[in-house]
């Protein structure tokens, strides 16, 4: 497979491995009605998203359903708040620091390119075996998106590339081309176990299928009985009800079901012949038979999910300040996003954005739960300034209900918490970083082990329980700890096996393993993802 090179990705490459780890700062949780859907779980975090990605691997890698995001497209338009050749401050510190001189003299697109890179491989180990990630791009980066994506996600897991028509008119200013569609290009994590949802039928579908002839099954529509393929016995004559001989099929094709069967059909009355029963004969495919859903399709016209003008009023709506609109200057609309949830999750799907903007992803979640009951969860990743006045000030506005009169929208209800990014776990010498609070130190072992978080308990140094495993994380800032007879006789609490986090062990190898410890050395052996 043909390999994308760019300046500075040898310093890129393997940086998501070298990103420390933080634990997330709880600042304040939001809950707009205590009996709504989804009241826990959302989540928003300010910060960078890098190190955001990281910070969720503990207790999300895996887990994430669907991913959205919506990147820089690297324009080189600089006009407004939101750069979008990735010049934006904290951005260009990041490449200073990580690919460091070379930096200075990166094209845009090398820039983009170690922007995007190290995030890809993060986000690709927080997506479930059967999730995908959906990313909106246009031609300024489509090509080195596409080659990046077969590197990190592997080429057999790209599912395809959705036009979405963007805008309702063309621009009368463009150069060559007024720029109709932006693309959303669709990875699986794992191509043979993604399944996408069918779409639903719509009534313009369904006003296809009628009744000519009163047939009590149902409305019905003709197919051609003709096919190319060969099926066996496709050549023979038919003979229609008005007494036409039809000969065969048309020069190149067969009839699709045998003589027997055809017969067979007729006699069911499945065969139409036209009004005056002289026509080359058709199957009827009752509505009742046809499935549900609709396979999902690639072209994605605005009337059906919306364009840049509709994304501009729906979040003026919502947040009725004008600056919105100056920093958002292409907002996506949320039924754009609401077809992706459709298509990519189910009612249980947790759903991460980590290219927040404005909050549309939060938004169309918590509108899709209050239309079907589920239980979807949100994760927002947003580095700039406006995470707390523009991302979050919206999705509580979308819970509580916005506007006035006849345009007033009810609240979906729910809630999320607003986090930022706190200490690192460990400091620049690989030890505990001493400034780390204890109760999220204790908290980030419990989910680097697959718990919830860490459980309050009798005994001190109790995490919690999983798979009949007891586990203990034995930490003192005060002196060192031994995991030693002395330590087992103060657990009360009996498991089938233990798992113990110590700064050393006394216990022989033998005693450990008939009485099933596992011993885990602090800080050596905590999980640094």
């Amino acid at each position: 497979m043909p390999e994308l090179m760019w300046k500075g990705k040898e310093q890129v490459i393997n940086h998501h491995l070298e990103v420390p780890v933080r634990v997330l700062k709880r600042h304040f949780a939001f809950n707009g009605d205590a009996d709504g859907v989804n009241s826990t779980g959302n989540t928003i975090i300010h910060g960078d998203n890098l190190e955001a990605l990281k910070a969720l691997l503990p207790e999300y890698e895996g887990r994430i359903r669907c991913i959205y995001i919506d990147p820089p497209y690297n324009t080189g338009n600089e006009s407004w708040v939101y750069n979008d050749n990735v010049n934006e401050p904290q951005i260009v510190k990041w490449l200073g620091q990580v690919v460091g001189k070379d930096g200075e003299d990166l094209c845009r697109h090398d820039k983009w390119l170690c922007m995007m890179y190290p995030r890809l491989q993060l986000l690709r180990r927080l997506l479930a075996e059967d999730g995908s990630i959906w990313i909106s791009i246009d031609d300024n980066e489509q090509a080195h998106l596409r080659a990046v994506m077969d590197e990190i996600f592997g080429q057999r897991n790209f599912i395809t590339t959705v036009i979405w028509q963007k805008v309702y008119s063309p621009k009368n200013s463009a150069r060559h081309f007024s720029e109709d569609h932006d693309f959303i290009m669709v990875y699986a994590k794992n191509a043979s176990q993604w399944v996408p949802n069918p779409m639903p039928r719509t009534e313009a579908q369904n006003k296809a299928y009628k009744n000519y002839d009163h047939d009590p099954r149902g409305p019905w529509k003709a197919s051609d009985l003709s096919a190319r393929n060969y099926y066996g016995e496709g050549t023979y004559a038919i003979t229609c009800p008005s007494g036409r001989v039809i000969d065969g099929p048309p020069t190149g094709m067969y009839w699709r079901v045998s003589q027997q069967k055809f017969l067979e059909m007729d006699r069911d009355k499945r065969i139409w012949w036209g009004r005056t029963g002289d026509n080359v004969p058709a199957i009827k495919r009752f509505l009742t038979d046809v499935k549900q859903g609709v396979v999902p399709q690639t072209l994605w016209p605005y009337q059906e999910v919306g364009h840049t003008q509709d994304a501009k009023k729906e979040l003026l709506a919502v947040l009725d300040f004008a600056t919105s609109a100056d920093v958002f200057v292409t907002p996506k609309p949320t039924r754009l996003i609401d077809r992706i949830l459709h298509i990519a999750t189910d009612k249980d799907a947790i759903i991460l954005d980590s290219f927040a903007g404005s909050g549309t992803t939060g938004h169309a979640v918590l509108n899709l739960n209050r239309q079907d009951g589920g239980n979807r969860t949100f994760i927002l990743i947003e580095m700039m300034d406006y995470a707390e006045t523009i991302t979050a000030e919206r999705i509580k506005r979308v819970i509580n209900g916005y506007g006035e009169g006849s345009k007033a929208v009810a609240g979906t209800g729910g809630g999320f918490t607003y986090c930022t990014l706190g200490e690192r776990v460990f400091d620049d010498e690989g030890f505990l970083n001493p400034n780390l609070d204890r109760a999220a130190l204790r908290d980030y072992v419990a989910r680097s082990e697959g718990l919830p978080g860490a459980e309050a308990g009798e005994h001190p140094h109790w995490l919690g329980e999983r798979d009949r495993t007891g586990y203990y994380f034995y930490d003192d800032p005060e002196r060192p700890t031994v995991l030693n007879l002395e330590f087992l006789a103060t657990l009360t609490r009996r498991n089938e096996s233990y798992l113990i986090y110590a700064d050393s062990c006394l216990l022989d190898e033998a005693f450990m393993q008939h009485h099933h410890i596992l011993f885990k050395k602090i800080p050596r052996d905590i999980s640094r993802f």
